[in-house]
């Protein structure tokens, strides 16, 4: 277990000190990332000239969540991995003692530290533009949300990395992830909250994946209505799904992978 825990930390550390070189276009990666700010606006707009499940306080709080969940979901090895199989970089890393995937695990993980200063920077300047849209969630809301946010960074990097194993077949898995991205805007929460959706197409959605990456965690630290132990659950049995999915395509992937040196 100590040897684990000390390579953890040696990959953490490295991709830590890598990604604090590429600090401006951190806050580049941030910055795009604010599209629940731009809905946000159109949100409040509407609620103050129409009739919604929610008041225009709540959509503001609401789509700050939103924001800060995205913030730290944010993942992209389906390209780093993409670029691995076509180039045969890969072949290097499966001669080393360590299933590749944690070497991307440890860089989203590093990069969601080099990325916190720059988000509590908006979420700062967040609340300067709207003071009252602050507001102090419960200890057990924020222990929650924090478990909420572990869980559905571990999904949705699971997601992408079972549709990265279609690399081994095709030479841009990505063009998969972008279709699926449409899915992942509407459904996840990202545009709109769960409450403005009709009832059958919420309860529908519920049964994806998609709203507990955005969603569930925003939902369950600003107080909206939610089940929460029905979210966990969701988590667990999407996460392992997809979790045997990508074991079955890495191992098929690997019987045909024809990289430079393997």
């Amino acid at each position: 277990m100590n040897k684990i825990l000390h390579k953890a930390k040696v990959l953490c550390l490295v991709y830590y000190a890598y990604m604090l070189e590429y600090r401006a276009e951190l806050l580049f990666w941030v910055l795009s990332g604010s599209l629940p700010f731009i809905l946000m606006g159109v949100w409040i707009k509407a609620a103050q000239a129409g009739q919604f499940a929610l008041r225009p306080l709540e959509f503001a709080r609401y789509f700050l969540a939103a924001f800060l969940a995205r913030q730290f979901t944010v993942i992209w090895v389906i390209w780093d991995f993409e670029r691995d199989v076509v180039e045969g970089q890969l072949s290097n890393r499966l001669l080393q003692p360590i299933d590749p995937v944690w070497r991307y695990f440890a860089a989203h993980c590093a990069e969601r530290l080099a990325r916190a200063p720059f988000v509590g920077v908006l979420i700062a300047l967040f609340f300067w533009l709207y003071p009252e849209s602050f507001w102090v969630p419960s200890l057990a809301s924020l222990l929650l949300f924090g478990l909420a946010l572990l869980l559905s960074f571990c999904l949705r990097f699971l997601m992408q990395y079972t549709l990265a194993m279609f690399a081994f077949w095709i030479e841009r898995a990505t063009a998969i992830e972008q279709f699926w991205f449409l899915f992942f805007i509407f459904l996840s929460g990202l545009a709109a909250p769960l409450e403005v959706f009709p009832p059958l197409l919420r309860e529908v959605t519920l049964w994806t994946p998609f709203p507990y990456i955005i969603y569930f965690p925003a939902a369950i630290v600003v107080g909206l209505p939610v089940d929460v132990l029905r979210g966990f659950l969701m988590m667990l049995g999407w996460g392992w799904v997809f979790f045997v999915c990508n074991r079955w395509l890495w191992r098929q992937g690997l019987k045909q992978y024809s990289g430079m040196g393997a």
